[in-house]
């Protein structure tokens, strides 16, 4: 067993490592100039090594995602979930499927370096093989969760800024492209999305229909109501900067309950630690003394 997984180890890296000398013949190529031409030769950051590593290493595990049998609508899922995360190129469903086999080889390998799987070979390399497969899509499945969160998070600060800008004069499309570039750096992610709203605004797509792109790719119920809202008081001819001022009133609201709700929880989330970690903590320090003192007085009666 132990050699057919050092073997199996070898013909994995031999595989790698033709994967890196085969479709990256460009980096070699601008490497052999640079010595050819040293003038041309300029030093690389910290943070260009680091991209450049990590394009090559999935660039390798794009090549992997042929091995797994999917069928289109299993692909238009896991795409829509991609989009969700906010990976919109086309490149990374293969790094997803090539994660999905290139993750169970490497924990399986980890097992068989450090001698888990020689207890129990069967259940611990199907349990490698099998977490191996589940891992990326428990870490697609939380990235989704935490963009999810910031995005809930950041709109009440997102509509001020809508507000402030539509009050000023601007049109909704002209405060949504202002607000994507002036909140960039504080809500990216939101921010990308409005961005996304405004490139396909630009390329001709009604706007009820682009708002809606965003609702569907980000999977967020405020996000949602939110373009209900702004479609609503578009046809009605309503004022969008009330609609969305109500909106926003409305978010804080919700976020204010929702911590109130969790703060009234908490006192019942305490009752289990209190009863099985604390008091009996309390009653061995209160009551241990006593008991000792209590049973060194009877010995002392009963001789």
């Amino acid at each position: 067993m132990g050699y057919a997984i050092l073997a199996f180890a070898v013909v994995f890296l031999l595989f790698a490592s033709g994967g890196l000398l085969l479709f990256y013949r460009e980096a070699m190529l601008q490497r052999i100039s640079e010595v050819i031409n040293p003038a041309a030769k300029k030093p690389k950051s910290l943070l260009e090594t680091i991209q450049q590593t990590g394009l090559t290493i999935g660039g390798v595990v794009e090549h992997f995602e042929q091995v797994l049998p999917k069928s289109q609508a299993e692909v238009s899922i896991v795409h829509q979930r991609l989009i969700s995360a906010g990976y919109r190129k086309e490149t990374t469903i293969k790094m997803f499927y090539g994660a999905k086999v290139v993750v169970p080889i490497l924990l399986a390998i980890t097992a068989a370096v450090t001698g888990l799987g020689d207890t129990a070979p069967l259940l611990v390399y199907a349990l490698a093989l099998g977490l191996g497969f589940l891992i990326p899509d428990f870490w697609l499945g939380n990235r989704i969760k935490n963009r999810q969160k910031k995005i809930r998070l950041g709109l009440p600060d997102v509509l001020d800024l809508l507000i402030i800008c539509i009050e000023a004069g601007l049109s909704l499309d002209q405060a949504t492209s202002r607000t994507a570039e002036e909140l960039r750096k504080a809500q990216p992610e939101l921010c990308d999305e409005l961005m996304v709203v405004v490139l396909e605004q630009r390329a001709g797509r009604a706007r009820g229909d682009c708002w809606r792109n965003m609702a569907d790719r980000t999977g967020v119920d405020s996000v949602r109501n939110l373009v209900s809202m702004l479609i609503q008081s578009e046809q009605l001819g309503t004022s969008i900067a009330r609609t969305l001022r109500i909106h926003s009133d409305t978010l804080r609201t919700q976020r204010v309950q929702a911590v109130e709700e969790a703060a009234a929880k908490l006192t019942i989330k305490l009752l289990f630690p209190l009863v099985f970690f604390i008091f009996p903590s309390l009653f061995l320090v209160v009551l241990g003394p006593a008991v000792i003192s209590m049973m060194a007085g009877f010995g002392a009666m009963a001789h």
